[in-house]
């Protein structure tokens, strides 16, 4: 059953439709529920009895099949009534803006899938206890977005997870803060960000840049995709990944953001060796740079598998040789790069196998970017190239083909 009421419609003296919900739920036979979904923007809507109270007959219900349950209040913020938080048979629960947790005790010993998007009334203590009481939450979703530029509040949910049982998490932190005059207040609250999740086997971590990261107990983590943003109009640059890089290290696929390679360029002090990193995606941006990438390749000695979302990127001077692009200086002069005979290439001791290149354009900063990878990876057996225009085909894929592929073990370049 999903309910999206109007409240304009019910406008003025009129509560026809508030009338016509009360009969409807109040009628319908909770037990043959399995999905509940209720979005409102607060108001007068609230004072339905049958509102929640048919939510609660559902849960109530001791041959009650109620598996999933969303509620979004965009508006006005709502007070759950503590029998909301306790049910037998819910799997599913997504909690979504304006609602108010003030709770002394939550037992959902079924809830396998949790969702808290923006809920604005949720402090971190009733936090923890919604956590403590899902004893066999396995995924874990949590943002924090658009918080108040004048009256800035700290991340919430999203700066502090500590369960023994999710195995998934996916973590999203976006708090705009109004230009460069009020970007301390909100940098200041972004101060730790602390995970602790024995069980976690795959996270997905998305925020600008925390001073502080505890990442602990993370030996089952296998999969991560991050999404590190600089704060901007800051100098000197604020925050530090190292203790979040030193708590990854046993992954085996890793995903990175175009922001995600300059965060760890600025903000780790020391890069961990990945040493059971099999996988890694890297996805560009014009506007972000590669300067990492020498030292992030040379710090996984077992990767197989490398993986690039586009190819064009910010031209440094810092990318080393696992980029073929030449930096210009002020005067638009080509500056020399230094001698290959004296630098040992990052990319002649990595020991990848497979290189694939996802949305590839032709153009001639990707193709020499392609002519450097195929001539450098002594190890390459297999080459997929995939995104090419439609209308160009057979002129971009024999550019491609014509490239000399200095490994002997790979002998063509498959087009996906």
């Amino acid at each position: 059953m999903v309910v999206y009421p109007n409240e304009e419609a019910v406008s003025g003296s009129s509560d026809r439709f508030l009338e016509f919900l009360d009969k409807t739920l109040r009628n319908c036979p909770t037990k043959t529920i399995k999905k509940f979904s209720l979005s409102h923007r607060g108001g007068r809507f609230t004072k339905s009895p049958a509102v929640y109270a048919w939510i609660l007959s559902a849960m109530e219900e001791e041959e009650s099949l109620l598996e999933q349950v969303r509620l979004e209040c965009t508006r006005i913020e709502v007070s759950l009534e503590r029998k909301l938080l306790t049910s037998n048979t819910l799997v599913k629960l997504t909690l979504s803006r304006e609602y108010c947790l003030e709770v002394d005790r939550v037992y959902f010993p079924a809830l396998k899938s949790l969702s808290l998007l923006t809920v604005g009334g949720l402090d971190y203590n009733n936090y923890r206890r919604l956590i403590k009481g899902c004893p066999v939450l396995e995924e874990l979703f949590i943002t924090d977005i658009g918080a108040d530029a004048v009256d800035p509040y700290p991340p919430c949910c999203t700066a502090s997870v500590k369960s023994a049982s999710i195995k998934r998490l996916v973590v999203s932190v976006d708090m705009p803060y109004g230009g460069p005059r009020n970007e301390h207040s909100f940098r200041d609250l972004h101060y730790q960000s602390y995970v602790k999740a024995p069980s976690l086997v795959y996270l997905d971590y998305s925020s600008h840049v925390f001073m502080n990261y505890r990442f602990l107990d993370l030996d089952s983590l296998l999969q991560v995709r991050l999404n590190l943003k600089l704060w901007d109009h800051h100098k000197p640059i604020y925050g530090d990944v190292t203790n979040l890089a030193a708590g990854i290290t046993n992954i085996t696929t890793l995903h990175l953001s175009p922001d995600s390679l300059e965060a760890f360029h600025f903000c780790c002090k020391s890069m961990p060796v990945f040493k059971n990193l099999l996988n890694l995606s890297i996805q560009s941006n014009k506007k972000k740079g590669w300067q990492v990438m020498p030292l992030l390749l040379n710090s996984c000695p077992n990767l197989h598998t490398l993986v690039f979302k586009g190819l064009v990127h910010r031209v440094t001077d810092k990318c080393g040789d696992a980029c073929a692009c030449t930096p210009y200086n002020k005067h638009k002069k080509k500056m020399k790069k230094k001698k290959k005979s004296k630098v040992i290439s990052c990319l002649w001791t990595c020991p990848v196998k497979v290189l694939e290149i996802v949305e590839y354009g032709g153009s001639f900063q990707e193709l020499k970017q392609m002519r450097h990878f195929l001539g450098n990876l002594e190890c390459l057996e297999t080459v997929r190239v995939g995104g090419i225009d439609a209308d160009h085909t057979i002129f971009l894929r024999a550019n491609l083909l014509s490239l000399p592929i200095v490994s002997s073990n790979c002998n063509n370049i498959h087009f996906i």
